[in-house]
Order: C-alpha cells, then structure tokens, then sequence
C-alpha cells in the first residue's frame, strides 16, 4: 500500500511538472498606452464616467476626459467597460503551493518552529498553474506568507519567516517582486475550541500552549539580547535569525499574528504590547469581539476570508460573514484576504472579489468591500503610494471589466501590471476551448 500511494504522489507530481505554465511574461510597452472612454473607478475618490488613463513607463500618467495620445501610443477603446486598480490578496501561499495533497509541490514552510530568516519569496514558482488563474479574475498583487509547518514537534511553526509582496507576471521570484519583505509572521498557539483534558498521547494541550508560547518569548528576548550585543564595543557573530528580526524590533517592519479565536486573540494583544512591537492580526475570526481593543492599539486586521463555517455551536451562522462590516463599524483598520490555509489554499486565491461580495451582503458597505481588496491592503502592506487605487503617479497595475468585479458573471477583459498588457489565458480557458471543441460548441 505504502508502495503504491508513493507511485501515485509521484504520478501527480510529474502531471503538475508536465502541465507548467507555458505563458510568456509581458514585455513592459516600450510607447505610452491610452485607455479611453472607460468608466474609472479610482476607489479613493469619485467614479468618473468616460475617462481617459494614460500610461507611460509601467506609471499612470495623466487621468482626464479627451486626452491626446502621444506620439506613437497605442490607444485602446474601452468605452462601456469599468476600469478598476488591480486587486490585492494581502495573505496567500500562491506560487509556494501547487497541489495540496502532493507534498514536493508544496514549500511554503520550514521545518521547525523559529525561522525568522526563512522567506517565502525565494520559494515562490513563477511558472505556478495557479497564477494565471488567478489573475484572470482580477487579482493582480499578493502577499505570499511563510505557513505553519505540520511536524508534531511542541513550537512547530510558531515563527515562520518573512512574507513578500508580489506581482502576478514575471519569469522568476526576482522579476514579481514588489517589496522583498513586508514582515515576519508568528503563528499564534491555540487551544482548539471545546478541547478539554488530555490529548493524543497523553500530552496536556494546555501545557503544551504555555509551552509554545514560552519559546516564542524566549526567541524575541534571543533577537533583543542580539541587537544590544550588536550596538556594544565587542564584535558579535553574525546569527542570520537574529538579524531577520532586527527591524521588527526597531519598528520599521511589522509583525503579522495569525490568531482566529478570542483567546488567542487577546494574548498576542498583549504579547505584542509586552515586546513592543507592530501587530497586525491575520485570520481575526472573533476580531469583532475585541474590535474596542483593536481599535484603541491601532492594530490592522487583515481578515481571513468569510467562506467559512462557525467555529462553536453558539456562534451565530453569519457571525464570519459580517466581521468585516463590525469592524469598518467600529473604525477598525481591515481588509479582506480570502481564505487560506488547509481549508482553500492558493488554489481559491481567484475566489478573493467574491470574498469581499459575501461581506458586502452581511453589514460592509459596497464602497468599502471594494476597497478592502484594493487601498486598504495597501495601506496596512506599506504600498499605498504605488497601488490600490487609480491615481496619477501610481504603478500601471489594473484591470478592465465589463461590470462589477465583486459579482461572478463580471468578466475582466484585460489585466495590466506595470503598464504591461497581460495574457488573461490559463489552465482553466484552455480546458474550456478544448471541451468545447470535443462536443462541437
């Protein structure tokens, strides 16, 4: 049996290897580019009906009714279609993530539990099916994230490494990256929900997240003691963990915490108070219950997606599906990620507009659903100067829809990352012209 499971991850794997993705990365124009008559959504400011957007060297140029194309420019007719700023997935495992169930397809984590100098953006497979994908619906940025590992050990994961901001074209990780590290992730240790007494083997789950807990600690005081012995007279042998974590403890990167339920929730508030650094909760599923808290520290939520279920027979059904909507209420920084994880992966990366359309129809406003896939993964990234929204002087990072991208029949008609027109072709168009042609359609 061992024999033949082993036969069959390896069939699959060298299936995945086979079907790479066999398009070419756009080459950035080399004359300036006129989008006219199109519907601007810029989502920072008004909606402008039958505007124009130049772009010149992969920047928004100029934005306004009637402009003159300049010599040379390709102009293109958008008129009746919505142009919008690229989507942003503010916590993915795209592009470290092919198969979930084939293991050598997936390198999204480190064995071991403190690996602050891990970072995901040297992993991250440029020929990934998953990336066209993806961008075909409008999803054009992401942050992929070092994950949790699974080895059993009692702090597995607990500090996993550091997260990258990339673009969705390019013929490597070097070519898609927007910002090399955005912050180092810590996995909170959680008590599952309703898990009383003794776990397998007779260990205390209690004990064994007092435990975690202790390490993580223990690992930040390391990194402390570290940064003070560098400031000193003596020279200090070079600790690459340490050093991965020298600008979060000087406040120029921040900590991502990824914590679902209240409890946890509320330690690594305090933890995060205790060590003195930036938090940023990911996941939040109960950050509702907290959002006075959240609110009073400053702390950004970036939301773990809303197609879930509810963690504890009390939750109410819609308790996930309007956390957004409470905390926009209750003027709490957020956006929206999608789900991730075991439960979606960097396969549903895609589903991310619909995401923010589940919490649009549970309390969060229309408008802000919208910026919560575009400005406001921005902002708390760090890169709201350059994408989000569609301003002059930002990146050329947008895309052209023939309605609104939160509802599924909305088709995105054409994509552009850095001025660069993109092949919105993928695994999935292909499949459907060849199906198609199979039963005479």
């Amino acid at each position: 049996m061992k024999t033949r499971i082993l036969t069959l991850l390896s069939a699959l794997l060298v299936v995945s290897v086979a079907h790479a993705s066999p398009f070419v990365p756009a080459k950035r124009p080399a004359a300036p580019m006129l989008l006219k008559g199109g519907e601007v959504h810029t989502v920072t400011g008004a909606v402008l009906a039958k505007t124009d957007v130049l772009l010149v060297d992969g920047k928004i140029a100029q934005i306004g009714a009637g402009l003159a194309a300049p010599a040379g420019a390709q102009v293109i007719d958008v008129s009746g279609k919505r142009i919008y700023p690229g989507l942003i997935s503010a916590n993915s495992q795209l592009g470290t993530e092919e198969i979930q169930a084939v293991r050598a397809t997936v390198d999204s984590a480190e064995t071991g539990a403190i690996n602050p100098n891990a970072r995901a953006q040297v992993a991250v497979n440029a020929d990934s099916e998953l990336i066209p994908v993806t961008r075909a619906n409008g999803v054009l940025s992401v942050l992929t994230v070092p994950s949790a590992t699974s080895d059993g050990l009692p702090s597995s994961g607990l500090l996993a490494g550091t997260s990258a901001l990339l673009r969705l074209d390019g013929w490597n990780w070097e070519d898609m990256t927007v910002r090399a590290a955005v912050g180092i992730h810590v996995n909170w240790p959680t008590l599952a929900e309703g898990r009383r007494g003794r776990g397998r083997g007779g260990d205390d789950p209690q004990k064994r997240v007092e435990e975690q807990v202790k390490a993580l600690r223990h690992a930040f005081a390391s990194a402390k003691a570290y940064l003070r012995a560098r400031a000193g007279a003596q020279p200090v042998e070079t600790d690459l963990r340490w050093e991965a974590m020298l600008p979060a403890l000087r406040s120029e990167m921040p900590v991502f915490v990824h914590a679902d339920d209240l409890k946890a929730i509320g330690a690594a508030l305090d933890w995060a108070r205790d060590e003195g650094v930036k938090m940023i909760l990911v996941g939040g599923r109960d950050a509702w219950r907290v959002a006075d808290r959240l609110k009073a520290a400053d702390v950004a939520v970036i939301v773990g997606g809303t197609f879930e279920l509810p963690a504890r027979r009390d939750d109410g059904y819609d308790d996930i599906y309007a956390n957004a909507g409470k905390l926009q209420a209750a003027g709490v920084r957020f956006c929206i990620a999608g789900s991730s994880g075991a439960a979606a992966g960097a396969t549903n990366a895609r589903n991310l507009p619909y995401e923010a359309a589940m919490a649009a129809a549970f309390g969060l406003p229309a408008e802000e659903a919208l910026k919560a896939i575009t400005i406001y993964p921005a902002q708390i990234l760090g890169v709201a100067g350059e994408l989000g929204s569609i301003e002059t002087g930002k990146r050329a990072t947008l895309i052209v829809t023939d309605g609104d991208p939160l509802e599924i029949p909305t088709q995105v008609e054409m994509a552009f990352i850095d001025g660069a027109r993109i092949d919105l072709r993928s695994r999935h168009t292909e499949l459907y012209k060849k199906y198609r042609q199979r039963y005479g359609k």
